[in-house]
């Protein structure tokens, strides 16, 4: 059984450095969208099958290090076996908000979501609760990855009720309305029958947004403007040590003889409280 982790990803990336989005295919269809190619260029890294370019090989290992790799309209995009969930973020511009549509922004990812599909749900057994991060990338029009970010959702993200508040507080509002007759849905609505005849239904959906993990992090992180390539880590120090010890001490080993990769000590703000630090490892590798 492969396993694999993002200390193993970030391994990889600093010992491989690829920056050129590869044109993936999907059976006999060619992946034209930057956003899945940047996700199938996520699987590489953390599959080790950045250089793999037999197909079906590349889909064994694949399977063999995840559960669960998504669709379009559910998060995440991916999960690793007995491990992480994984957001995939596509931006163009290295300032841009992150859409997440209809999901808000997750700190962590439990199975109990009605956000989530049921193949998800039932990716492995017994889980309850996940870890997500989001990788966040930053891609030029020559389709070229040149800022690469990830951060843990509990490092970035308020708690869930955060944003059920907001959520629930607008379809209660909806609720009170008098003389329309209000459907559940996934999204936070469905109000039908608006007009006398009763033909006329409005869907009312969030689109949430999260300010860019380059924006929210700028106190810590600047990234380095003469690069062709920054990659960025936050780790609070609780998931930093969880992960497997020859891992991390990979990682140090190969930052000792490596100029352009660092490992520093941080304090990052707790997202439910600003005003509580946490410590952190910050991540640094640039091209």
């Amino acid at each position: 059984m492969m396993h694999t982790n993002l200390i193993r990803a970030i391994i990889n990336i600093v010992n491989n450095p690829v920056i050129k989005l590869k044109t993936y295919t999907k059976g006999s269809n060619r992946i034209n969208n930057v956003g899945d190619s940047l996700e199938e260029y996520i699987k590489d890294m953390f599959a080790s099958t950045m250089f793999e370019n037999d197909e079906n090989i590349r889909n064994h290992k694949i399977s063999e290090c995840f559960s669960y790799t998504g669709n379009k309209n559910n998060p995440p995009d991916i999960i690793i076996k007995r491990g992480d969930a994984i957001e995939v973020k596509k931006i163009e511009n290295i300032t841009a908000d992150l859409a997440l549509n209809s999901s808000y922004p997750k700190s962590k990812l439990y199975s109990d979501s009605d956000m989530i599909t049921e193949a998800c749900k039932n990716c492995e057994n017994g889980w309850r609760e996940k870890d997500i991060i989001y990788a966040v990338g930053t891609v030029n029009k020559t389709n070229e990855l040149y800022q690469l970010s990830f951060v843990y959702g509990e490092d970035y993200a308020a708690s869930n009720n955060v944003y059920e508040r907001i959520k629930n507080t607008i379809k209660n509002g909806i609720i009170s309305i008098e003389n329309i007759e209000f459907s559940q849905t996934n999204e936070l609505g469905k109000v039908k029958r608006i007009d006398p005849l009763g033909i006329t239904s409005l869907c009312i959906r969030g689109m949430w947004h999260i300010q860019n993990p380059i924006k929210t992090f700028s106190y810590v992180y600047n990234r380095n403007e003469e690069a062709k390539f920054n990659l960025m880590a936050i780790i609070n120090e609780t998931k930093f040590n969880s992960f497997e010890k020859n891992d991390v001490k990979k990682l140090i080993e190969i930052s000792k003889n490596n100029n352009n990769l660092s490992i520093k000590d941080i304090y990052i703000k707790d997202p439910n409280n600003p005003a509580k630090l946490k410590k952190a490892k910050i991540i640094i590798f640039y091209l």
